[in-house]
């Protein structure tokens, strides 16, 4: 699969680059919408969606690297170089969470329904960035035969994109592309509902994304590991339990989404 969507002369524009920048740029729409709703001031908003990009990727980069350090410690140039794919959603989601408390926190802004507004937008993000691996021969599985692939019934390109490294594998890409789709009609159609409480869609967006995660993770091939531990599976596990708890205390302790305001007095 070739990973140049155009070039011009000696200027590459890459697959993957194009896939995340549009997935930031669908995101950003979607959240800016719901946030106006809520009152969100244009600068306020602005900071948020710059800031949120620009310190996700540098976050998704050093998670990677930090899993890669054998690579990466013999070819140090290679870390800038992420158009060639090696972005950890993990570690991008963890560097956004700090930011958005400390920001938050600074601008007197209700943490919990701004990230209610902000899941939303990032599932499906997450749906579209995962096309940017397919182009990159990243987040594939264990190897399998072309009838295999035949049989689940995906377009000849998806499967010609499959053969890597010499096999046929098992697209696991496709798998989380598909589930965060989902997903995000998911939390789209749940937020509709009355006396939804605030906290809940992040809850339901941390095991939805935690239990797809987990379950995809056993099946790829190229995963980040921490020992004999594939690290996005024990982060997962920790998300469901966080999204778990959230959720328990979203019922008793928040107020209806409808209702509530994303400035606090």
């Amino acid at each position: 699969m070739d990973s140049v969507l155009f070039q011009f002369g000696w200027i590459q524009i890459r697959w993957y680059s194009f896939l995340i920048l549009l997935a930031v740029i669908i995101a950003s729409f979607i959240i800016q919408k719901e946030a106006k709703k809520k009152g969100m001031t244009q600068d306020n908003l602005l900071d948020i969606i710059f800031y949120v990009m620009i310190i996700g990727i540098l976050g998704a980069r050093i998670y990677y690297v930090i899993f890669n350090l054998d690579y990466y410690g013999q070819y140090p140039l290679e870390i800038i170089k992420i158009w060639n794919g090696g972005l950890a959603i993990h570690g991008g989601l963890i560097a956004s969470l700090i930011f958005l408390t400390i920001y938050t926190r600074k601008k007197n802004i209700n943490l919990l329904l701004l990230l209610d507004i902000i899941v939303v937008g990032l599932i499906l993000a997450q749906s579209i960035g995962r096309w940017g691996n397919f182009f990159n021969g990243e987040a594939y599985g264990r190897e399998v035969t072309k009838q295999f692939l035949e049989n689940l019934h995906i377009p000849n390109f998806i499967i010609k994109g499959m053969y890597i490294e010499g096999s046929y594998r098992e697209p696991t890409f496709l798998y989380e592309s598909i589930l965060s789709l989902i997903g995000f009609i998911v939390l789209i159609s749940i937020r509709k509902i009355k006396k939804l409480k605030t906290g809940m869609l992040t809850s339901i967006y941390l095991l939805w994304y935690g239990i797809s995660r987990l379950i995809i993770e056993s099946l790829r091939s190229d995963s980040l590991m921490l020992g004999p531990i594939k690290i996005a599976q024990l982060v997962s596990g920790i998300s469901i339990i966080c999204g778990i708890g959230l959720f328990f205390y979203s019922i008793k302790n928040q107020k209806d989404y409808e209702k509530d305001k994303l400035y606090l007095k």
